[in-house]
């Protein structure tokens, strides 16, 4: 114990790098749950869209979705969101929304969740999760 201790000591700033980390991976998780934010894995999220018929939104910028998108999702990029949300107020049905890896979608949830949407989702991994389960991608001019 005496080692760990003195080894501990003389690397402080390593343990602290890791409590920082740790902080931030488990606030991350801890906020999302507070949210009510669910997350769906790519095979979830598809079984979703099949057997509930989840709108699918796409928030990423036009660049992004133009070079590829889960079929037949809407795009409404992050920053015209909350313009826009009454779009999806849709009661009957859920929302899914994706982004590239996940990070935004989770702060698309949490202002859909804002503006009254209850079944909201955000995709696991973002598109690059679906693209790793070998999912489909539509790839079109039209936003």
């Amino acid at each position: 114990m005496g080692d760990f201790t003195e080894f501990a000591t003389q690397n402080w700033l390593l343990f602290l790098a890791l409590f920082v980390i740790l902080g931030l991976l488990v606030g991350g998780e801890v906020l999302r749950k507070m949210r009510g934010i669910s997350t769906l894995d790519a095979v979830s999220a598809l079984r979703l869209i099949n057997d509930q018929e989840a709108v699918i939104v796409d928030v990423r910028e036009i660049g992004d979705y133009r070079g590829g998108h889960i079929p037949q999702a809407r795009h409404i990029p992050l920053s015209a969101l909350q313009d826009r949300a009454s779009e999806l107020a849709n009661k009957d049905k859920p929302v899914l929304v994706y982004c590239r890896s996940g990070g935004v979608a989770q702060s698309a949830c949490a202002m859909l969740k804002k503006h009254g949407l209850t079944d909201v989702h955000s995709l696991k991994g973002g598109l690059l999760a679906w693209t790793d389960a070998q999912l489909p991608v539509s790839r079109n001019d039209k936003a």
